[in-house]
C-alpha cells in the first residue's frame, strides 16, 4: 500500500484541463486482483448523431477541458455532428490528440492551448473561435480536484479551482453570449458540467462541491436572462471513467483506509443503482442532445444521469 499512499499525496489533480493523460492499473492487495484504471477510447458507434439544421460547419461549438475525459469526448462528438468545434485546454499535446480523433471521424476541430485562469488567453480563444463562424454553443467542462478537509485546504488551491471551474465558465459565458445574440436567429446554448456533487456533497471535496453548486446557479441565471433564446443547462453525473475521477481512487483508499475495490464499489458507486462508471462518450452524448433542437424546453434544467445516487437510497 505504500505506493498507493505515495500517489495519494499527489492530490492536486489538475487533470480535466489535461495536464497529463494516462492508462495504468493498480493491484488491489486486499482482493489479489488488478484493477484497470484506464480512460476508454471513443468508438464511432457510441456517438449520438442527431439531425439538426443548426448542426453545421458554419456554427461554432467551444469546448473547454478538451484534452482528456468528458471534454475530449464532447469535442469529438460535437465535431462528429458537423459543428465547427474549438477545443480549449492547457495541455497542447493531449489537445492535439483530441483534434486528430475528431478529424479521423470526419469532423472539423481547431485546438487552442488556453489557460482558463488567464483572462487574456480566454479572450483570444473566443476571438479566434468567432473568426471561424457563428458561436452558438459553449460547453464548460474543464475541472480539477484537490482532496482535503476544510481546515487543511490550501487557499491557493481554493483560488485556482474557483478560477478554472466557476470564474472561467462565467467569463466565457459573458464573452460568448453577445456572439450568440448577433447570430442569424439570435439563439445559443451554454452547457455546464455539474455533478451529483451539485446535488449532494461528500467529505474532503469542499471546493469541488462549492463550484458544482455554483455552476447550477450560473446555468439558471443565464436562462433567466436568456428570454428563451439563450438557453443553458447542466449535466450531472456520478463518477465517470476520466483521469479526474480514476486518479482519485488511490488517494481515497489511503485517506479512508480501505481497498481500491472498496473505493469504487462502496464510496464511488455505493449510492448508485448502476454499479458501473459511465464512459466519457455517454456524457458527451448528453451535451449534444442538450444543444439540439430536441431539447428546446431544457431551459435552466439539469440532466441528472447518476444511476440513482441522488434520488434513490
Amino acid at each position: 500500500m505504500s505506493a498507493i499512499r505515495s500517489r495519494a499525496r499527489e492530490t492536486d489533480l489538475r487533470l480535466a484541463q489535461g495536464l497529463h493523460s494516462f492508462a495504468w492499473s493498480f493491484t488491489d492487495c486486499a482482493v489479489g486482483r488488478e484493477m484497470d484504471i484506464t480512460e476508454p477510447r471513443i468508438q464511432r458507434e457510441e456517438i449520438l448523431i442527431l439531425l439538426d439544421d443548426d448542426f453545421n460547419s458554419g456554427n461554432v461549438c467551444i469546448v473547454t477541458g478538451a484534452g482528456t475525459g468528458i471534454g475530449r469526448a464532447t469535442a469529438v462528438v460535437s465535431a462528429a455532428n458537423n459543428l465547427m468545434t474549438v477545443g480549449l485546454d492547457i495541455n497542447a499535446e493531449e489537445g492535439e490528440k483530441t483534434r486528430q480523433m475528431a478529424q479521423e471521424l470526419g469532423g472539423q476541430m481547431l485546438f487552442i492551448k488556453t489557460d482558463l485562469a488567464n483572462d487574456r488567453e480566454v479572450e483570444k480563444a473566443v476571438a479566434k473561435a468567432a473568426s471561424l463562424g457563428a458561436i452558438k454553443y459553449l460547453a464548460n467542462i474543464a475541472g480539477m480536484q484537490h482532496i482535503n478537509a476544510i481546515e487543511d485546504f490550501p487557499m491557493e488551491k481554493y483560488d485556482l479551482m474557483q478560477k478554472v471551474m466557476l470564474r472561467a465558465p462565467f467569463y466565457l459565458s459573458k464573452l460568448t453570449i453577445p456572439h450568440m445574440k448577433r447570430s442569424a436567429d439570435g439563439r445559443g446554448v451554454i452547457a455546464n458540467m455539474a455533478s451529483a456533487h451539485a446535488h449532494i456533497t461528500t467529505r474532503n471535496k469542499p471546493v469541488y462541491n462549492i463550484t458544482k453548486f455554483g455552476l447550477r446557479a450560473l446555468t439558471q441565471s443565464i436562462s433567466a436572462e436568456g428570454a428563451g433564446l439563450i438557453r443553458s443547462f447542466t449535466v450531472s453525473t456520478g463518477f465517470v471513467k476520466t483521469p479526474l475521477a480514476l486518479n482519485q481512487i488511490p488517494s481515497q483508499a489511503a485517506q479512508r483506509g480501505i481497498t481500491l475495490d472498496e473505493v469504487v464499489r462502496e464510496v464511488m458507486m455505493g449510492r448508485s443503482q448502476v454499479k458501473e462508471m459511465m464512459s466519457p462518450v455517454e456524457v458527451a452524448n448528453l451535451f449534444i442532445f442538450g444543444f439540439s433542437r430536441y431539447a428546446r424546453y431544457l431551459v435552466g434544467g439539469d440532466l441528472l444521469f447518476d444511476g440513482g445516487m441522488v434520488l434513490t437510497y
